[in-house]
């Protein structure tokens, strides 16, 4: 078993950054891609970004494309998702997922992921 803790969120103006950190614990030798996801009230899920454990290689959903960046700290079993040119349409429940499943690349759908976090909230005014 896998347990995520996600920070970093808060509360931002329009056009600031912020930085959101998911540590893994557990199982981690097992984890193939570790990402977040995001749901705002009255909206479905949404998989934004996601990076391959071994390979590095990073997906995004369009919506955050050019604007986040995901990293990871592979010793560390932390990855760092940066936030620029936030805006209102960004404010929504963070939550950081890690998948199992063996594939050399990641899916931005919520039914393959295993592990998730408890959330952290980003509210851009």
């Amino acid at each position: 078993h896998v347990q995520l803790v996600e920070s970093g969120g808060g509360s931002v103006q329009a056009g600031g950054s912020l930085r959101l950190s998911c540590t893994a614990s557990g199982y981690t030798y097992s984890i193939n891609c570790m990402g977040w996801f995001r749901q705002a009230p009255g909206k479905e899920r949404e998989g934004i970004a996601f990076i391959h454990r071994s390979g590095g290689s990073a997906y995004y959903a369009d919506s955050v494309k050019g604007r986040f960046t995901i990293s990871q700290d592979k010793a560390q079993n932390t990855v760092y998702l940066l936030m620029n040119s936030l805006n209102p349409e960004d404010t929504a429940m963070y939550y950081c997922a890690a998948d199992h499943n063996v594939r050399s690349w990641c899916l931005l759908d919520s039914n393959a992921y295993d592990n998730w976090g408890q959330g952290t909230q980003v509210t851009v005014s």
